[in-house]
């Protein structure tokens, strides 16, 4: 198995996750040298999780639930011989009064459905909101310095 090989598996519909996931793994190449794989689960099936060290889990949030997609790659049983890392992108989670909430309501209640994986890290960004004024509350600066702390935690 290649050292550091990375695979970041997403789903979105709005776009901000995939470019989250793009950023991310455009850091741990660069400056962490990991060989990443970068996958739309809307689009492409799930690799072969054995050619991997870590897995990078990313949703988008819509209707206040998960893309159904993640989810089924969250309840992978090989992801117990893996560093787990699991992020999202939410309009609620780039808003710092409810950010708490998201990572809460999001993540923590994931993680209780799923208690086979034990991330090594977990993160909430922001979104965009598709309807109405189209709110953008996306940080992409947020998105660079959290892989870069990522990239030393798989080190």
């Amino acid at each position: 198995m290649t050292r550091n090989r990375t695979l970041i598996a997403y789903a979105t519909k709005g776009g901000v996750t995939g470019e989250n996931a793009e950023l991310i793994g455009e850091i741990l190449r660069r400056e962490f040298r990991h060989q990443v794989d970068v996958v739309n689960l809307m689009k492409a099936k799930v690799p072969d999780l054995t050619a991997y060290d870590n897995v990078i889990i990313g949703s988008g949030i819509r209707m206040g639930m998960w893309y159904r997609k993640a989810k089924k790659l969250l309840k992978n049983k090989a992801l117990v011989d893996k560093r787990v890392v699991i992020f999202l992108s939410s309009g609620m989670a780039g808003n710092p009064e409810t950010y708490p909430m998201a990572k809460k309501k999001f993540i923590d209640k994931m993680l209780a459905k799923n208690p086979h994986v034990k991330p090594v890290a977990c993160e909430a960004f922001g979104g965009r909101f598709p309807f109405g004024d189209k709110t953008d509350m996306t940080d992409p600066e947020k998105v660079k310095v959290w892989a870069k702390e990522l990239g030393r935690k798989l080190r």
